[in-house]
C-alpha cells in the first residue's frame, strides 16, 4: 500500500530559478521602461524629433529572433546561448547608456534586442531541464507570474528613474544586474545541454516535435527573421499615419517571406519550427490562448493607463500605482494556477482563468466614467490579474508537457514569438478600436477605453472556449511527480508485447488463437494515488 506524497505549493528554490526570473525580468522591463524616457531622450539627443525608434528597434529585433534562437538552443545547448545573451544584453546596455546621438542609441537597441531574445527563449527550457513533474509546473508558474509583474511594474520603475537621474539611468540600471546574472549563470548552469527534466509526453510515440535534430535550418531562419521583422515593424507603425506605398511593400514582403518559410519547414529534416507540433490540439490551443492573452492584455492595459491619466487626471506615478492590483493578483494566482493543473483538467483551469479575466474587463468597461473614484476599480483590477495568473502559467506548462524535451527551446521560441505578435496586434487593432470611439477630452478618452475593454472581454471569452475545447484532459498527459530530493522522476517505460506468431503444431493438436497485442505502461506512482 502506497503512501501519499506531500504536494508542494512552491517550487524548490534553486540557482537556475533565481537566474531565470532575474534575467527575464530585465528583458521584460526593458520592453516598456524605455518608453517612459522617450520625451527626455528626444529633448537631449534627438533635437526634438520623435524617439519612438528606440522602442521599435528593440521590439522588432527581439520578435524576429526569438523563434530562431529557441530552435538553436535545442541544437547548440542552453548554457552557451544564455551566457552569450546576457553578455550581449549587458554590453549593449552600456553602449546605450553612453549614446551621444539617436543613431548610436538605435544601433545599441538592435544589439540589445538580440541579447534579449537569447535570454527570453531559454527561460522555459532551462526550467524544464532543471525540474520535472509538479515542480516544473510550479517553477514555470513562478517565472510567468514574475515576468508579468515585472512588465506591469516597469512604467512605475522607469518613471522614478527617469525623473530622479535622467533617461540614461533606465539603461545604466541593467549593468550591475547583468553582471550579477552572468556570474550566477556561469556558476549554476550545467555545461552539458541535456534534458534532465524530461516531459512526460516525450516517451510516448508520436509526441509532437520528436523529430531528430540535424543541421541548422539557415534558410528557414533567415526567411522567418525577415518575415517577423517586417511584420512587427508594420504593426508598430503609428495609427495616425496614412497608409502608404511603403507600407504595402512591407506587408507584401512579410507575407512572401512567411509563406516561403512555411514551405521550407515542410521539406527540411531539421526545421526551425516543426509544424507537426500544431497537429496536437492541446499545443495549438495553448498557442492560440497565448496569442489572445497578449492581444487583450497589452491592448487593454495601454488604454486603461491612458484613461487613468487623461480620463481621471492622475499623474504617471499614480496611474502606475493603480495598476498594482493586477500584478499582485497575477503573482499570487499564477502559483495557484500551476498547482491546480495537477489535480484538475488543464483546459478547465485555463478556461476558468480567462473567464475571471473576462469578468474583470467587463466590469471595468461598465464602471469607468470621468468621475469614477479610483477605489471602485480595485476589485475588477484584482479579478483581471487573478484570472491572468490562473490561466497564464498552466498554458506554458501544457505547451511543455505535450512536446518532446528536445523541442522545448522551439516551444519557448514559439511562445515568445506569438506573445510579441499578440502585443503588436493588440496595440494596433485595439488602438484602431479606440480611435473609432475615442478622441480628445476626458469623456472621449473614457468612451474609447470602455470600447477597448469590452472588446478585450469578448476576446477573453474566445480564449475560454479555445481552452475548454482544445486543451481537453485526454489530450494532455498526466504529469509524473518529481523524485525525492528534487531529482527528476524516472521516465515512464513502455513494454510492448509482440504479436503472437502462428506456430507449427503437430497434427491433431488443439488450435489456439493468438491473443491481440497488449500494451502495458509502467510508470512511477502518482502522488495522488490512494
Amino acid at each position: 500500500m502506497s503512501t501519499r506524497r506531500k504536494s508542494r505549493r512552491l517550487p524548490p528554490l534553486s540557482g537556475v530559478l533565481v537566474l531565470v526570473m532575474a534575467s527575464t525580468g530585465l528583458v521584460v522591463i526593458d520592453l516598456t521602461i524605455v518608453a517612459i524616457g522617450l520625451p527626455l531622450i528626444s529633448a537631449d539627443i534627438g533635437d526634438g524629433a520623435s524617439a519612438e525608434s528606440v522602442v521599435v528597434t528593440y521590439m522588432v529585433v527581439m520578435g524576429a529572433l526569438t523563434q530562431v534562437v529557441g530552435s538553436l538552443s535545442d541544437r547548440w545547448g542552453r548554457r552557451p546561448l544564455f551566457l552569450a545573451g546576457i553578455a550581449v544584453f549587458t554590453l549593449s546596455s552600456l553602449a546605450a547608456t553612453v549614446a551621444p546621438d539617436l543613431l548610436w542609441l538605435d544601433a545599441a537597441r538592435v544589439v540589445q534586442g538580440a541579447g534579449a531574445a537569447a535570454i527570453m527563449v531559454n527561460a522555459i527550457p532551462l526550467l524544464s531541464d532543471r525540474y520535472s513533474g509538479e515542480e516544473r509546473d510550479l517553477a514555470i508558474g513562478a517565472w510567468g507570474s514574475f515576468a508579468t509583474a515585472a512588465g506591469l511594474l516597469a512604467p512605475v520603475f522607469g518613471g522614478v528613474l527617469a525623473e530622479a537621474f535622467g533617461w540614461r539611468a533606465v539603461f545604466a540600471v541593467n549593468l550591475p544586474l547583468g553582471v550579477a546574472a552572468w556570474a550566477l549563470a556561469v556558476r549554476v548552469l550545467p555545461r552539458s545541454p541535456g534534458t534532465a527534466g524530461t516531459a512526460e509526453a516525450s516517451e510516448a510515440p508520436g509526441t509532437p516535435g520528436s523529430r531528430d535534430t540535424g543541421r541548422t535550418d539557415w534558410l528557414g531562419s533567415l526567411l522567418l527573421m525577415l518575415g517577423l521583422g517586417t511584420a512587427t515593424l508594420l504593426m508598430l507603425r503609428s495609427g495616425d499615419t496614412p497608409w502608404s506605398g511603403r507600407d504595402t511593400a512591407v506587408l507584401l514582403t512579410a507575407c512572401a517571406a512567411l509563406t516561403a518559410f512555411l514551405a521550407v519547414q515542410l521539406k527540411v529534416p531539421a526545421p526551425t519550427l516543426d509544424l507537426r507540433m500544431f497537429g496536437s490540439p492541446a499545443f495549438s490551443g495553448a498557442m492560440l490562448a497565448v496569442l489572445l492573452s497578449r492581444v487583450l492584455t497589452i491592448g487593454g492595459s495601454v488604454h486603461l493607463v491612458l484613461y487613468f491619466s487623461d480620463g481621471l487626471g492622475m499623474s504617471p506615478t499614480g496611474a502606475g500605482l493603480l495598476m498594482t492590483p493586477i500584478f499582485l493578483a497575477q503573482i499570487v494566482m499564477g502559483m495557484v494556477g500551476s498547482k491546480l493543473i495537477g489535480d484538475r483538467p488543464p483546459g478547465l483551469v485555463i478556461g476558468a482563468g480567462y473567464a475571471l479575466k473576462a469578468v474583470g474587463l467587463a466590469a471595468l468597461a461598465l464602471l469607468i466614467t470621468p468621475d469614477t473614484p479610483w477605489w471602485a476599480l480595485v476589485v475588477p483590477l484584482l479579478a483581471w490579474g487573478a484570472g491572468g495568473g490562473i490561466a497564464g502559467a498552466p498554458v506554458m506548462a501544457v505547451a511543455v508537457r505535450v512536446t518532446a524535451p528536445e523541442r522545448v527551446g522551439m516551444v519557448a521560441g514559439t511562445v515568445s514569438t506569438l506573445a510579441s505578435l499578440g502585443a503588436g496586434v493588440g496595440t494596433a487593432a485595439l488602438g484602431s478600436v479606440f480611435g473609432l470611439s475615442g478622441g480628445d477630452g476626458a469623456q472621449a478618452v473614457t468612451d474609447g477605453t470602455r470600447t477597448v475593454l469590452a472588446v478585450s472581454a469578448a476576446l477573453a471569452v474566445v480564449a475560454v472556449i479555445t481552452a475548454v475545447t482544445l486543451v481537453g484532459p485526454r489530450r494532455v498527459p498526466a504529469r509524473v511527480p518529481a523524485g525525492v530530493g528534487g531529482e527528476p522522476a524516472p521516465p515512464r517505460r513502455e513494454v510492448r508485447a509482440t504479436a503472437a506468431r502462428p506456430s507449427r503444431r503437430p497434427a491433431g493438436a488443439p488450435s489456439r488463437r493468438s491473443s491481440p497485442v497488449r500494451t502495458e505502461t509502467c510508470s512511477p506512482e502518482r502522488s495522488d494515488s490512494p
